[in-house]
């Protein structure tokens, strides 16, 4: 950091306010960007204690602008087994505890809002849906994803009236704003991809068509919000796959929702078909080895007349100051605000504390982005339990814990979903979706399908969507404990990573895995 940028031990790019074009202000540079917590109370997959722990340590922590991990505006549709959803049937005093806790440091709470799309677990129940019929294509684990059903027009409208309702009962709740979730892979990344939207009718084709799922539901959440409340967007800066979603679209889809009241747009990018946000991408993009999507993004900032905020790679207050230097707004800080909740405060004192990612040597990648993923939700778990200090978590017991643990809590969904049937969405006019080809029926094999990767967003997007993380393998997925241990003698470092950096951590080879965001 240079000494200009820092007055009595004070950086003031990093602790300079924001004010958004809703009127409201930020207190700061740093943001908490979503993380996926899998940490919902079930039956009725709600926030609860934990989560209300967890935010309390992050709003005591500094942050100028808290955004929680995605929550699911259709019941059906999840993200993981202990995602939270808010719907019309939802009760809210959980929503009005976790808004409070979160909102207790003065920073902002903005609720992000999502539906997955095709990127569904084949074991959960429930639907899976996208612009078209092409699946997720991962190789010998594609079969972990449900097969989708393209939607039709009853299902996109009905899709866009859950997402108004959503938001509009985040502010009942007392959140500040929602950030509709359209970057790595789910449902409005889908219908951005010309290589997922092949639709041949007013939602697919041009960009203007592929982007109306997106326009049209910022203009439903802003007509059914208050205009002090805030509107914001996590959008990809690119897929990263060859012919795929990329900057300049962006730019264009930027133009687009210009004018609709949106508040904030974060940048990030990959899917769980490309993991950029764990520093691997589908078409050898080579990425920056911190702030991952600087380099590609930065050419966005002299067009764009709605404030930036650029995710993804941020673990030195150094690397924020860069981001804001290049003109972003705001610098979203994830994984590493799991390991140390209190960075913002911290930096923002002009303290460079730097919070590496976890990192595995393991030599099958995919093994490796679940076992982190795991890891980084039990750093969560451990400050939701009020704990302090960092841990040392062996790697193949937190992967083998993390397991059982999702496959328990995809039986008590099912168990729920099949009790409490998804409401109707509220807007007029727009009928019940039917139970169409494309649901996912809960099956005794499905329930020995368990997680690792998908507990997720990386989001991001756990950890910032699990959709991020790349697959589990077979052994693991397989929910025996003795199976997944056994696959887990094939990693070249097989014991842990304890503290991120600490001595005798192992390093994985190549560009950076760290955890994105969800």
């Amino acid at each position: 950091m240079s000494p200009a940028t820092t007055i009595w031990g004070i950086s003031m790019r990093i602790a300079a306010p924001l004010d958004l074009p809703n009127g409201s202000r930020l207190p700061n540079r740093v943001a908490k960007a979503a993380m996926e917590e899998s940490l919902a109370v079930q039956p009725g997959q709600l926030p609860g204690p934990e989560i209300e722990a967890l935010y309390r340590r992050w709003a005591e922590g500094g942050a100028g602008l808290i955004i929680t991990g995605n929550v699911m505006v259709d019941r059906r549709a999840l993200t993981s087994p202990r995602t939270i959803v808010l719907d019309s049937a939802t009760p809210l005093e959980p929503f009005r505890r976790w808004a409070a806790a979160a909102g207790s440091g003065g920073g902002q709470v903005w609720m992000q809002i999502n539906h997955p799309g095709r990127q569904v677990r084949a074991d959960l129940p429930g639907v899976a849906w996208a612009p078209s019929e092409v699946a997720v294509s991962l190789g010998k684990h594609t079969a972990l994803f449900a097969r989708p059903r393209a939607m039709d027009e009853a299902d996109i409208e009905a899709t866009v009236a859950r997402f108004a309702t959503t938001a509009g009962l985040a502010e009942e709740a007392g959140f500040h704003g929602v950030q509709i979730h359209a970057a790595h892979g789910y449902l409005l990344s889908q219908f951005l991809s010309p290589l997922v939207n092949r639709r041949t009718d007013r939602w697919g084709g041009e960009l203007e068509n592929r982007a109306r799922l997106l326009v049209e539901i910022v203009k439903a959440v802003r007509a059914r919000v208050s205009p002090g409340f805030a509107v914001g967007i996590k959008i990809n800066t690119a897929d990263f796959q060859r012919g795929g979603f990329d900057v300049e679209d962006v730019a264009r889809v930027l133009g687009l929702v210009a004018d609709l009241g949106v508040d904030l747009v974060e940048l990030s990018g990959g899917s769980v078909e490309s993991a950029a946000t764990m520093g691997r991408t589908a078409d050898e993009t080579t990425l920056d080895r911190e702030a991952y999507f600087l380099g590609l993004a930065e050419r966005l900032v002299a067009t764009s007349t709605v404030p930036l905020m650029l995710t993804g790679g941020i673990c030195r207050s150094a690397t924020a100051e860069r981001v804001l230097d290049r003109g972003f707004a705001v610098a979203g800080v994830a994984t590493a605000l799991a390991l140390h909740p209190d960075l913002p405060a911290r930096w923002t004192a002009g303290e460079d504390v730097h919070a590496p990612p976890p990192r595995l040597g393991w030599r099958d990648q995919d093994l490796a982005s679940a076992a982190i993923l795991a890891i980084v939700r039990a750093h969560l778990t451990h400050l939701a339990r009020g704990r302090t200090g960092t841990p040392r978590l062996p790697a193949r017991l937190t992967f083998i814990r993390d397991t059982l643990t999702a496959r328990r809590a995809v039986r008590a969904y099912g168990t729920w979903l099949a009790s409490s049937p998804a409401p109707e969405p509220t807007r007029a006019g727009t009928p019940a979706p039917e139970t169409h080809t494309g649901e996912v029926a809960l099956t005794p094999e499905a329930t020995g399908t368990p997680e690792a990767a998908y507990g997720t967003g990386l989001a991001g997007d756990l950890v910032p969507d699990a959709a991020q993380a790349g697959a589990a393998t077979p052994e693991a997925l397989a929910g025996n404990a003795a199976r997944a241990a056994r696959i887990s003698e094939a990693a070249s470092t097989p014991e842990a990573v304890g503290t991120p950096g600490a001595p005798g951590t192992p390093e994985a080879a190549g560009t950076p895995k760290a955890v994105g965001t969800a």
